[in-house]
């Protein structure tokens, strides 16, 4: 299949630079950056057959091709990484989900330092720990850390103007520098050990504190002995949250690829001080092994941004031929940073282990599709079964209703009904009515949530005929429309039931994109049964119009050979041997079809 554009090497300038493939209705398809313009280009327009399946798919769709100049690769790298976040090209390998996790902020320089949450490293002087992908996890863990290593908790303009002891400094969790004179020597060792325990010398810390804790016990004091104690246990409850990977206690991240479902995960480890604190995956539908490459140094590129915290080492699968990757990650660490394959048994178990962590992509995202799709909608409970409607008609005839299944996050084509709603008309809220009535009749498995294509009308119509039959708590209710003129994809909105106004659903973000991607589905599944219906239709017409066939003689070959092109191709004694026609009626049916063809 070719691209709709031709390609001229005149057309486009041997210099670094980002193109931008659209198609004839000027959306943008893909967006890439190159060293060459020219010979980046000139690579899409090879034979069909030794292109990709993804880029042919691509290449079909292309009606013209844009670029922009830049001084050097770098720049086409920066340039192009804002324009896929702006445009969300469907042919680009995007991060749904490539928000900053939280991190510890310990702020150093300050006379009084303190212990926040914070979602953004910068160059303050302060030290900075994670990343921590579970913000309950990671916020349980700084309110076990400020229960038993008192540091001031308020900000520093509160500090600043506060004139009695907040209610910490009663519960034992801050010494007041506020507004009493804090023993700075107790106050920096305890900064100390937050930062041990944060820093990975938590064995370290542990020995000091049962030390410390058997000299206050000899010494009878016990209420000393007894907070000590309380640190130990704080500090072992935070390493049984995390595992030993690396011995020597480096501080990298391991990115891995895997096949997973029908597309690549990927898989991103985070090993601080030596311990595994965390991780997080990413699924892309369609993608095949040779794309491994391009999602790897897409996934840094986006996941790796501005204000995120670098370690000094990524691990990868194998070595990404593009020095101004390394380059620009670099400068956003502050100092230098290695991009490289493993080295040794254990960083080659842990890219082992972060494959095995990316073939598990497809489930694991799902799960978190399904928890952001209940907090969104507002869902009892995370939704496992979604349906989604949708309504077709021909000019006011031939309605059909039909809906698309999801289950866990996939389609389950097997599933997917619709339904010949006859004479309700073009009159999409009495086709949706009888639709809901049609699904009840039809018995389980009942879905999570149905989603309708469409406004608060066709929401309510749903609604309202669920209440008629006593159903009204069978399954949850939401809706999608397209945006007005000009608002673009990406301005969609959703409608609960009982709700004025559009949930305020971030343009982009995983959940609205699903929601489209399901309104998408249902509507190529009713328009696609419709159209196989008309045209089985046509085809009933004109085999009635042949001499000597009637309905039921129609109907026998309709089972027999599905469609008039296999009646046309059969012979005489194939038409004998269906049941029930005769091999007389079969000779004058040969003949009726030989004439159709012109035989």
């Amino acid at each position: 299949m070719r691209a709709a554009v031709a390609f001229s090497p005149a057309d486009h300038p041997d210099e670094p630079g980002v193109y931008l493939m659209k198609d004839a209705r000027g959306r943008i398809l893909y967006v890439g950056k190159a060293l060459s313009l020219r010979r980046r280009l000139a690579s899409y327009f090879r034979p069909a057959e030794t292109l990709a399946p993804k880029t042919r798919a691509l290449m079909a769709r292309v009606a013209a091709i844009d670029t922009l100049l830049t001084t050097t690769e770098k720049e086409a790298l920066l340039l192009e990484n804002s324009l896929i976040k702006k445009h969300r090209p469907r042919y680009n390998i995007v991060l749904r989900d490539d928000k900053q996790y939280l991190l510890f902020k310990l702020t150093r320089r300050h006379e009084w330092p303190r212990l926040t949450v914070t979602r953004k490293a910068e160059r303050d002087g302060s030290a900075y720990f994670g990343p921590f992908t579970s913000a309950a996890a990671a916020k349980e863990t700084w309110r076990l850390i400020g229960r038993v290593f008192p540091l001031r908790k308020c900000s520093d303009r509160t500090l600043q103007n506060r004139v009695r002891p907040c209610l910490y400094h009663y519960m034992h969790q801050c010494p007041a520098p506020c507004v009493q004179e804090a023993d700075r020597a107790a106050y920096a060792a305890v900064v100390s050990k937050v930062e041990m325990l944060l820093a990975g010398r938590s064995e370290e810390l542990v020995r000091d504190l049962e030390s410390r804790m058997r000299a206050a016990s000899d010494a009878l004091a016990f209420e000393q002995a007894a907070a000590l104690r309380d640190q130990i246990r704080a500090v072992r409850q935070t390493l049984e949250q995390q595992a030993t990977v690396l011995p020597g206690g480096e501080d990298l991240d391991a990115a891995a690829v895997a096949r997973a479902g029908d597309g690549l995960g990927l898989c991103l480890l985070f090993v601080r001080q030596g311990r595994l604190i965390g991780q997080k995956t990413f699924h892309w539908q369609g993608l095949e092994a040779e794309d491994g490459p391009e999602a790897v140094a897409a996934a840094l590129m986006q996941f790796y941004g501005p204000g995120r915290l670098l370690p000094p080492l990524i691990l990868l699968p194998w070595e990404l031929d593009d020095a101004s990757l390394a380059e620009v990650l670099a400068e956003r660490r502050g100092g230098p940073l290695g991009l490289r394959t493993p080295r040794g048994a254990v960083e080659k178990r842990l890219l082992e282990m972060a494959r095995r962590n990316a073939a598990r992509a497809v489930r694991e995202e799902g799960e978190a599709l399904a928890e952001a799709l209940a907090r969104a909608l507002h869902l009892p409970h995370p939704p496992e079964r979604i349906e989604c409607v949708d309504v077709s008609h021909l000019g006011g005839q031939a309605t059909r209703a039909g809906h698309v299944v999801f289950a866990q996050g996939r389609p389950l084509a097997a599933e997917n009904r619709a339904y010949d709603l006859g004479d309700v008309g073009g009159d999409d809220y009495r086709a949706l009515a009888a639709w809901t009535a049609r699904r009840i009749g039809s018995g389980p498995p009942w879905p999570d949530l149905v989603l309708v294509d469409g406004g608060r009308g066709q929401l309510d119509a749903v609604r309202r005929s669920m209440d008629e039959a006593g159903a009204a708590e069978r399954w949850s209710l939401a809706s999608i429309a397209k945006a007005g003129r000009g608002g673009g994809e990406l301005g969609d909105s959703v409608f609960l039931p009982g709700r004025r106004n559009p949930l305020p659903l971030r343009p982009g973000s995983a959940e609205l994109l699903f929601l489209q991607r399901l309104r998408d589905a249902a509507h190529d599944h009713v328009i696609g049964r419709q159209r196989a219906a008309r045209r089985r239709g046509l085809v009933r017409s004109e085999l009635l119009s042949l001499p000597g066939v009637g309905p039921k003689t129609a109907r026998l070959l309709w089972d027999a050979f599905g469609s008039l092109e296999a009646m046309l191709a059969a012979s005489e004694e194939a038409l004998a041997a269906v049941p029930g026609l005769g091999a007389k009626r079969a000779g004058r049916v040969h003949a009726a079809l030989r004439g159709l063809r012109g035989a």
